[in-house]
């Protein structure tokens, strides 16, 4: 186990060498959540197997797994910046009773969503598109995945607290290996105890069960981080809940939008077809692929914008912020253009439906174009969550899902009577705008926190003598 002072030095290093820290952040972001992207592609591929069901029946599922990944990820990006603010103002105090905050409400989350999904699942489903010949395998998958919620709930509250103290190597090396055992576990479920859609869930429960206990174990017994958890020392505290929330609410809330706005695009792609769902669904799996780096450059520059803004070094995080923006520019160039030439090539990797197949090479084509306005768009929400705005994300989330995206695809298809691209071509305008939208706000960012440092507050706890 790394003393204090080992740890300490690691976090002076990435102040000292920003564009070193942000890689040394990003990387092991990018391969843990590659080896996870590297899941979903292969799950996807295996279910394909099972038909053009089957991959809707999940796809109807995605909704409610987003909305659960939202709220999590959401609160615990608040958690990310609030405890990278303390560190910043060598706060440890604060910073270890953040991460104690954090375990409590992922258990408040874990059993109420577990509860609601295993009460409920059925008509949640049906309210929100499930057709007739999909609800039961939807409903098979859904069943067993509530059962392995609070793993995933737990799990990724401790990857936001390591990435919050600047540890994201191991988090993302648990994460793989639960990754790399659903992998082997799903032609055993799915094909071999013959438990199609339900086995793939059966997989994941179990993977992300024993990601779970590795977490308790080398936080809680091994004492692996910085942050030092006392939970029977707890002390609950308005402050820092408020300091959470206030970037971690309004993040949940723009990802739970986006989960709505799965749901919306899936009841009208089911307008044409569930087939038109399933390439929805694969579409998205392939731009999770490419959105890797530049979510990796995100996650880093929460990291870092939170430390210099808790040490009000605002040089610094001015000079990380154009570096990260302009590194993930130029990584969304080149993956555009990869995606453009190759739609076709990826696309059959899942599937050998014609209709599943064109639907999801058009959908590729047109929405690589947008490409590097999303690797502007995506880091922006996460850099001013570092200086402890999470309004922004909602609202450019707001924008693009519900604002713009959705009302132009309703229109588009039941007012005008337009063919299925012109969904794909709302998601494009959509993006223009949040791009727009995101731009402006960094500007007012940079602007006035150059001129008005603020740093951290500080909140005297009954640990800290007076």
């Amino acid at each position: 186990m790394a003393s204090i002072e080992q740890k300490s030095s690691r976090l002076n290093e990435f102040l000292d060498n920003p564009e070193k820290g942000l890689w040394k952040l990003a990387v092991p972001v990018m391969a843990g959540m590659g080896i996870q992207t590297l899941y979903t592609i292969v799950d996807m591929i295996f279910i394909g197997r099972l038909g053009g069901n089957s991959i809707a029946a999940v796809a109807f599922n995605m909704p409610l797994f987003f909305f659960v990944l939202g709220l999590t990820m959401g609160l615990g990006s608040g958690v990310t910046a609030s405890i990278a603010r303390f560190i910043g103002a060598k706060d440890k105090v604060n910073a270890d009773n953040s991460a104690e905050h954090a375990v409590i409400m992922g258990l408040i989350i874990s059993i109420v969503l577990t509860t609601i999904g295993l009460v409920w699942g059925p008509e949640i489903l049906r309210g929100i598109g499930a057709t007739d010949d999909v609800i039961h395998i939807s409903w098979s998958y859904l069943r067993i995945i509530c059962i392995g919620l609070p793993f995933m709930v737990f799990s990724a509250f401790f990857r936001s607290i390591l990435v919050g103290e600047g540890d994201t190597k191991f988090p993302m090396t648990v994460a793989a290996l639960g990754t790399v055992l659903n992998i082997i576990l799903d032609p055993i479920f799915i094909f071999t105890l013959e438990l199609g859609v339900a086995g793939a869930a059966w997989a994941t429960a179990i993977s992300q069960f024993i990601v779970f206990i590795i977490f308790i174990y080398m936080l809680f017994i091994k004492e692996h981080s910085y942050i030092t958890f006392r939970m029977k020392d707890f002390s609950p505290s308005k402050y820092i809940v408020r300091d959470i929330v206030k970037v971690g609410l309004p993040a949940s809330m723009s990802m739970i939008i986006m989960s709505f706005g799965q749901l919306i695009f899936n009841r009208i792609l089911v307008h044409f077809s569930t087939d038109a769902v399933a390439a929805y669904q694969i579409g998205g799996r392939i731009d999770m692929v490419i959105f890797l780096p530049i979510m990796s450059i995100s996650y880093g520059l929460t990291t870092l914008v939170g430390m210099f803004f808790g040490a009000n070094r605002m040089g610094k995080a001015k000079h990380i912020i154009y570096y990260g923006l302009s590194r993930s520019f130029m990584i969304a160039v080149v993956t555009s253009v990869i995606v453009y030439l190759n739609a076709s090539k990826l696309v059959l990797i899942f599937t050998d439906i014609q209709y599943i197949q064109d639907t999801a090479v058009t959908y590729l084509r047109l929405l690589s174009l947008v490409y590097p306005l999303v690797a502007i768009a995506m880091p922006a929400g996460r850099i001013l969550q570092g200086f402890g705005l999470g309004l922004p994300t909602l609202v450019i989330t707001l924008i693009r899902v519900l604002l713009v995206a959705s009302p132009l695809s309703l229109y588009f298809i039941f007012i005008q009577n337009r063919p299925v691209e012109w969904v794909w071509y709302s998601m494009m305008i959509s993006t223009a705008v949040a791009f727009v939208v995101a731009v402006g706000w960094i500007m007012w960012a940079l602007k006035k926190y150059t001129f008005q440092p603020m740093g951290v507050q500080h909140e005297k706890t009954q640990f800290e003598p007076n």
